[in-house]
């Protein structure tokens, strides 16, 4: 289970910098997130999403409340969470295989066993046969597959995801939001993640969390109804439909709120 209470942070300018004001990205954010559960957080830009999952990440620092994860006071980065950015982050001099073993090694796990382990993640993400391939040999869509087994790799109880098909072409990116539904029916890892997509995180979620504009506060939680396991025909049922619908309502009147203060009204 994951804990986020009464969490606040604000960014200072650094020492020297002229002209430049503190940042309160978040603000009294309070958010329980259930073993297994996939939480999805969307809002405006610039509202503190991927703050906040740094944050449970342990590597962004919390100035005021408290993260827990199982009970544990988050106060850095820790192998039961893993997080998984929108640039693919691999070493480009590396294969496949030792990507996705990459943190095993670091752990000391013996060659054999960590390559077998390896070997079956690279199965279960579709990439069988290019174990041996180096990801500039990859199309986005597959070295986006090696960054989600090299995270599985570790067996992290939590799966953080910041946006990780933002950088993809749309056909990519579908074929990733169903990879993704298949990878999680077998894992069931507790999951957040981060997306501008209204139709990603209701096709992905069980929640969908909704923020408001900077300073970061949760504004809005939707439970998801849409039955599991999900499939692209879940997106014309009547169900997804409104549900878009109700949360683009929220997400449009949020952006309304923010444009006097854009404007100096």
């Amino acid at each position: 289970m994951i804990d986020i209470s009464h969490v606040s942070k604000t960014f200072h300018p650094r020492a020297g910098r002229r002209g430049t004001q503190p940042v309160t990205a978040l603000d009294d954010v309070n958010l329980t997130i259930g073993d297994n559960e996939f939480v999805t957080l969307i809002g405006p830009s610039g509202c503190g999403k991927t703050t906040l999952l740094r944050m449970v990440a342990g590597l962004t620092s919390v100035d005021e409340g408290l993260i827990r994860v199982d009970g544990k006071v988050v106060r850095g980065p820790s192998p039961d969470r893993a997080m998984v950015f929108q640039a693919f982050a691999l070493m480009p001099w590396a294969s496949v295989l030792r990507n996705v073993a990459f943190g095993l090694e670091l752990r000391g796990t013996p060659k054999r066993e960590r390559e077998e382990l390896a070997r079956d993640l690279v199965r279960k993400v579709g990439l069988a046969g290019f174990e041996k391939s180096l990801p500039a040999e990859l199309s986005g869509g597959m070295r986006q597959r090696v960054g989600i087994a090299r995270a599985l790799a570790v067996n992290p109880s939590v799966l953080l995801m910041d946006e990780p098909f933002g950088a993809l072409d749309e056909q990519t990116k579908r074929m990733m939001q169903e990879e993704l539904l298949r990878i999680w029916e077998m894992e069931r890892k507790t999951v957040i993640f981060v997306t501008h997509s209204i139709d990603e995180a209701i096709l992905l979620a069980d929640r969908c969390v909704l923020m408001s504009a900077r300073p970061g506060r949760i504004h809005e939680i939707e439970t998801i109804h849409l039955p599991r396991p999900r499939s692209r025909a879940d997106e014309t049922s009547a169900e997804f439909i409104e549900t878009k619908a109700r949360l683009w309502d929220h997400l449009r009147s949020l952006q309304l709120a923010e444009e006097p203060k854009r404007v100096g009204v």
